[in-house]
């Protein structure tokens, strides 16, 4: 069994508060809202805590990815930390065993956080991803918080 492993760290132009609140606390409407152009429609299957499963429907102008659905394992507002996992289903059944990924958010100054981003995944041929890919997945979760972090710098205190 081999498990490869992304790691990124990005910084962002708000305050940890105000990311956690629109990005990661499991409130759809405001996600989807800072997310306009970027996200066309969220689906949650369950109560939006653990075990939840969640469908976004990308905008085809922004991703080849049609929909990306996920399940909470966890989310620790406390700690700001958010785990999911992938759901595999589809065309991804064919490359992925698993696809789990980590999110912390923490301060970095005043009006400021960063993002550390972890992604976990084990491949059905049980080989690693080229680093290209690699990349590409560790870009497309990081697309969604700058799209985020945009919306907020352009609207200070529409969720503050």
């Amino acid at each position: 069994m081999v498990v490869g492993k992304v790691t990124l760290e990005y910084p962002v132009a708000v305050s940890v508060e105000l990311l956690w609140k629109v990005a990661f606390s499991g409130n759809v409407s405001i996600f989807t809202k800072a997310c306009v152009g970027m996200i066309d429609a969220i689906e949650v299957e369950g109560d939006g805590g653990p075990g939840s499963v969640t469908t976004m429907k990308l905008n085809p102008a922004v991703s080849d990815t049609k929909v990306f659905k996920t399940r909470l394992l966890s989310r620790d507002a406390a700690a700001r930390v958010v785990k999911s996992e992938m759901v595999v289903e589809g065309e991804l059944a064919g490359k992925f065993k698993s696809q789990v990924s980590e999110v912390k958010v923490v301060p970095a100054g005043e009006g400021a956080c960063a993002v550390h981003m972890t992604v976990v995944y084990e491949r059905v041929d049980g080989t690693l991803l080229p680093p290209e890919e690699e990349a590409r997945i560790g870009q497309g979760y990081l697309g969604l918080i700058k799209k985020v972090e945009e919306y907020l710098v352009a609207h200070p205190s529409e969720f503050a």
